[in-house]
């Protein structure tokens, strides 16, 4: 009861599977929550290629200019594809049907299985940024940087926890304040640019000679200026959870969130050009560019702040994104089965707790000092990019649907540019990035065992027509079932045998399910009772428990005892019980502590 109470009061009152439609999101909240990560890049993206570009000089600031352009060209190419991706591909999961339903199995897991640590680095990385930036303001509290960056994650989780819509809610606060700081920003710079507060001196001319400039370098400033495209994917993965149209209103969000993104890039870009910025490593690039604009007054405090608090609230795209990408790799039995489950709030709760404990194991492995997963973090964004612009590529060749080749050079273009963003940083971040050619096989080699397992699982449990079925001869016995298969089967049989009234109890989490039951089991066992008990909160104890109530007050009007046989199957491996939700072994435990009814389990062990 106390920890009933305590889970209330921390994530809310459990909500209805029918009141699902009511915790979609709208354009306005969806960009607040789904656009964190790709506009707070903005703070990091452009000072990146500044940072490359210092190595010649000050004097080779102004191709920051050309390469801002490739950047925001790669963003309207990443924004027509995804646009193409989310209408071919409403159901979500973004690169990875797209990749696994075009160039194959292992290809979409590699997409996957890539965008699934990205957003656990995306949490990591962007918390301990946000940790840094208040640590920065407070330094008596550096030594506790791996603290209050776990903290910020564990609340980021209870707000996930307590339903997308009320995230929503909250975070949209900062994530518009952000927007509106840095507009106000570059509008004032851009003014006093026009009015000639600021001298054409501080920078140097566009088209100046640069000696000892090559492409390579170029060519990796330009990557590094890629990075703040992260987190453009997130929307296609997240588009059921949109309100009805659901792919109309993620692409809306989709192209709201990138004309955002292009208007901050290329305003930050320009003006750190114009007033001649260089990089400091004590000292952001957007906080001198504030400091020069403003002085030190309440808006440079006003950019500051709203800055460290995006940077913490980045990470929310992750528990948006993750969630939704694990229940598509779930679906195809890749991952463990409990990625499916939605919580009291109908949000995916496995998801969102799985990616809280990942992020804060990395913290605290890295003491809170991520800086050095970035480029890591940044590769794994465009390898699915590449090969999601492939897999539309293939796509447009094999359907050939209207206006199909203008489609193709879209998605040829960004593959192309992804392609070699990716081959750059490889070539120049290896000692970085080295560790991807190890975790991707890993993740793929366990997506596929996974898969092994609930295959064989279900080859034994499925029911054949052919098959002859078991006959046995043979106080009331309750039966539990979740579905119609040989382990129901085997149960039932038994039950037969040691009762005299048999009662099969199905527990329906809405009323589709419930109807297909009702039907699939008139046919298949029309002799056995079949009760079917609706759960408007998806819970299986508390329907069975108040059946089983009834049957005891029956039970002692009639003078007749009560049986509760519970069907589960025995993996062969240990490891397997891992990926099967252990509901059986619940209702158990909840029957033997506390109802006055014998229990029985009836095993039915796996071969494979």
């Amino acid at each position: 009861m106390r920890y009933t109470m305590f889970k209330r009061a921390l994530i809310g009152k459990p909500l209805k599977t029918s009141e699902l439609g009511e915790q979609r999101l709208g354009v306005l909240k969806a960009l607040a929550i789904l656009s964190s990560d790709a506009l707070s890049s903005v703070a990091y993206g452009p000072e990146q290629v500044l940072i490359v570009l210092s190595t010649i000089g000050l004097i080779a600031f102004w191709y920051s200019i050309p390469i801002g352009i490739g950047v925001l060209i790669l963003l309207t190419a990443l924004i027509l594809s995804y646009r193409q991706i989310i209408f071919a591909y409403p159901h979500g999961g973004g690169a990875y049907i797209v990749s696994k339903s075009n160039l194959g199995k292992n290809t979409g897991l590699v997409a996957g299985g890539s965008l699934l640590v990205d957003y656990i680095l995306t949490v990591a990385v962007s918390v301990s940024a946000g940790t840094d930036a208040i640590t920065s303001a407070f330094p008596q509290l550096h030594p506790f940087n791996v603290v209050i960056a776990s903290v910020l994650v564990i609340l980021i989780t209870i707000l996930n926890l307590r339903g997308v819509t009320e995230s929503a809610s909250v975070l949209a606060y900062p994530v518009y304040l952000f927007v509106l700081a840095v507009v106000i920003l570059i509008v004032v710079g851009i003014w006093q640019v026009a009015t000639g507060h600021i001298p054409a001196e501080s920078h140097t001319p566009i088209g100046t000679v640069v000696p000892g400039i090559s492409l390579f370098l170029l060519l990796r400033a330009f990557s590094s200026g890629c990075s703040a495209l992260t987190g453009v994917e997130a929307v296609s993965n997240a588009v059921p959870n949109f309100k009805e149209p659901e792919a109309k209103n993620a692409v809306n969000t989709l192209i709201m969130m990138g004309i955002i993104l292009a208007i901050l890039f290329s305003g930050i870009m320009f003006l750190a050009y114009y007033l001649g910025i260089a990089p400091k490593g004590e000292e952001t690039v957007l906080s001198q560019m504030a400091a020069k604009i403003f002085g030190r007054n309440f808006l440079y405090y006003f950019v500051q702040g709203t800055t460290a608090l995006i940077l913490v609230l980045a990470a929310n795209t992750g528990f948006s994104a993750f969630p939704m990408l694990a229940v598509n790799l779930a679906s195809d039995k890749y991952l463990p089965r409990m990625f499916l489950n939605r919580g009291d709030r109908l949000g995916y709760s496995n998801g969102i707790i799985t990616l809280s404990i990942t992020s804060i194991l990395l913290i605290i492995v890295f003491g809170g000092n991520t800086e050095q997963l970035i480029p890591l973090y940044a590769v794994g964004v465009f390898i699915p990019f590449t090969l999601s612009q492939t897999g539309m590529i293939i796509k447009w060749m094999k359907e050939k649907p209207a206006g199909w080749v203008f489609k193709l050079t879209i998605n040829l273009i960004g593959a192309l540019i992804t392609l070699t963003v990716v081959i750059i940083f490889f070539a120049t971040k290896f000692s970085q990035v080295w560790f991807v050619l190890i975790f991707l096989p890993i993740i793929v080699f366990v997506c596929h065992r996974i898969k092994r397992h609930y295959d064989a699982v279900g080859e034994q449990l499925r029911i054949m027509s052919s098959e002859a079925p078991l006959k046995f001869e043979g106080n009331v016995v309750i039966v539990p079932v979740a579905g119609i298969t040989k382990v129901v089967e085997n149960s039932l049989h038994y039950a037969n045998l040691i009762g005299d009234t048999v009662i099969a109890v199905y527990v329906a989490f809405d009323r589709e399910s419930e109807k297909k039951m009702e039907e699939k089991w008139a046919e298949w066992k029309p002799d056995v009772r079949l009760v079917t008990l609706y759960s408007a909160y998806r819970s299986l104890l508390r329907p069975v428990a108040r059946f089983i109530d009834l049957a005891e007050e029956k039970a002692a009007e009639n003078n007749f005892t009560i049986s509760v046989l519970i069907p589960q199957f025995i993996t062969k491996r240990r490891w397997h019980d891992f990926l099967h939700n252990q509901s059986s072994l619940l209702l158990r435990l909840y029957l033997i502590y506390q109802k006055n009814v014998i229990v029985t389990t009836v095993p039915y062990r796996l071969k494979k």
